[in-house]
């Protein structure tokens, strides 16, 4: 017979703690677990398109770079097609779409090299522009943060996105916006994400 359960409380949340880099990412805290590090690769040598560079900072409510972050992006390819079997149509050999970065334990700074991706086609058979997926967790965050990257460059798919425009004001919608810059070898796109404050950027409840 089966037992009742209900007197069983909810286990109390925590924060991810000061070991999350030694989990997640090990090599990046000093620790040679893995010859080759999960998630550094995101598009692979084969994937065509667009090669860019996506840099940034975390900074809390207090305007100060948290230096203790990490950031999972996911991403469709060039063509608007993600590495998933449930998503039609296939990647380049090597193209993951998915990759795990950390802040600079110094500077708070983190980046990552990847291809621009390409529109996606959404659920609702709506296009959805170009964007990057972001999940952020650390220290003092109970739940990791779900937001999205759009690029600057891409106005006119922006301006018809179904996600941005649920956000009712443009000054939130500009928190979700990584500002191009052509003047390195690689375009560069400047994406700092605000966990608190007047321009805290637009988290979604995924």
């Amino acid at each position: 017979m089966a037992q009742k359960l209900d007197y069983l409380k909810e286990t109390p949340s925590q924060t991810a703690g000061p070991y999350v880099h030694i989990g997640l990412a090990p090599g990046a805290a000093g620790f040679k677990i893995y010859d080759r590090e999960l998630g550094w690769d995101i598009a692979g040598p084969n994937a065509g398109g667009e090669r860019i560079r996506v840099e940034g900072m975390v900074i809390d409510g207090m305007l100060s770079p948290v230096k203790d972050a990490l950031i999972e992006v996911w991403q469709a390819n060039a063509a608007g097609i993600y590495a998933h079997p449930e998503h039609p149509g296939e990647v380049e050999a090597g193209f993951r779409g998915w990759g795990r970065v950390i802040t600079d334990f110094t500077t708070g700074a983190w980046g990552f090299d990847t291809v621009k991706p390409g529109a996606v086609m959404g659920r609702n058979g709506r296009m959805m522009a170009p964007h990057l997926n972001l999940w952020i967790v650390s220290r003092g965050i109970n739940i990791g943060l779900n937001t999205r990257m759009y690029f600057s460059d891409e106005e006119a798919a922006n301006a018809a996105d179904p996600v941005l425009n649920l956000i009712e004001w443009e000054r939130r919608r500009a928190t979700l916006i990584a500002r191009r810059d052509d003047s390195g070898a690689l375009p560069v796109y400047r994406f700092d994400i605000r966990l608190q404050g007047e321009d805290e950027t637009v988290f979604f409840d995924i």
